[in-house]
């Protein structure tokens, strides 16, 4: 399996002596979920914006679908890249949603007769059809994530980069866009997912974690690997998902819940047998 990410001893400062990244190193995988969490300040925005050419004066190696991630490879690597930033403000160009998301489809040169069928699909997908000929400007800022993510995703890109693109969305908006988004993985085996999130019930369904702290890596694994760590989490401002405390506070009653439960429906049926 081919890398699509390739981070090696990258480090970034916006002044001189203070790094926001400090000999970052991890590589994602072709076809793979990976979520970035950590505190405020850590440095996960700045890591999205030099993997998608957006800062360019760092130190150390960095690729994305095995180019070098410079000015010759950017139009490149943009061109099957989909970056939703944590304020979708930024990324809107149309004068509603359906101009906005057709906007995306025309620089991927799809043909206008296609184009609304694959508009209606992800705003069916996103809980927006109803908003389609809305300006983006009277949404709610929870309505204008879930229109970010679904213009981005009906651009079908090989790489999704979400930079905190649910952070205001409610519960159950999150749940939403995670369910659609393990759809999109699942319909296309291919597509690899790389989600900088403060959100830990999102990176427990990834398929692997990493934890960045004052510019530095300080953890990397599997969901049940990282959240295993909780001592080192809760000093640097992380709890652990939900599922995982409850399974933690449920041996420390007496109760061995087996180590192969995942997730609260398989956590339920284990108590009601």
């Amino acid at each position: 399996m081919s890398n699509i990410i390739e981070i090696n001893n990258l480090s970034f400062s916006y002044e001189e002596g203070s790094k926001t990244l400090d000999g970052v190193s991890f590589v994602v995988e072709e076809g793979s979920y990976v979520t970035l969490i950590g505190h405020n300040g850590s440095g996960k925005s700045t890591l999205a914006k030099v993997i998608s050419g957006l800062v360019d004066d760092f130190t150390g190696e960095v690729k994305v679908f095995g180019l070098d991630v410079d000015r010759k490879n950017i139009k490149e690597i943009r061109a099957k890249l989909g970056l939703v930033f944590q304020n979708p403000d930024n990324q809107f160009v149309g004068s509603t949603v359906r101009d906005d998301m057709a906007f995306g489809l025309e620089n991927r040169c799809i043909p206008t007769e296609e184009m609304n069928p694959i508009i209606e699909k992800f705003a069916a997908e996103a809980g927006m059809s109803e908003f389609l000929d809305t300006a983006p400007e009277n949404l709610s800022g929870g309505q204008k994530q879930r229109v970010a993510i679904a213009g981005i995703l009906s651009m079908s890109p090989d790489l999704i980069i979400y930079d905190e693109a649910t952070s205001m969305l409610d519960p159950v908006g999150k749940k939403d866009i995670l369910r659609l988004t393990l759809k999109l993985k699942e319909e296309n085996p291919k597509l690899t997912v790389f989600s900088i999130t403060h959100d830990v019930e999102e990176a427990w369904h990834a398929d692997k974690v990493l934890v960045l702290n004052k510019g530095h890596l300080v953890l990397e694994g599997t969901p049940k690997e990282v959240f295993s760590h909780s001592d080192e989490l809760e000093k640097i401002h992380l709890e652990a998902p939900f599922i995982v405390s409850l399974i933690k506070a449920l041996r420390n009653n007496g109760i061995n819940v087996p180590d192969n439960i995942s997730s609260e429906e398989e956590l339920e049926d284990y108590l009601c047998r």
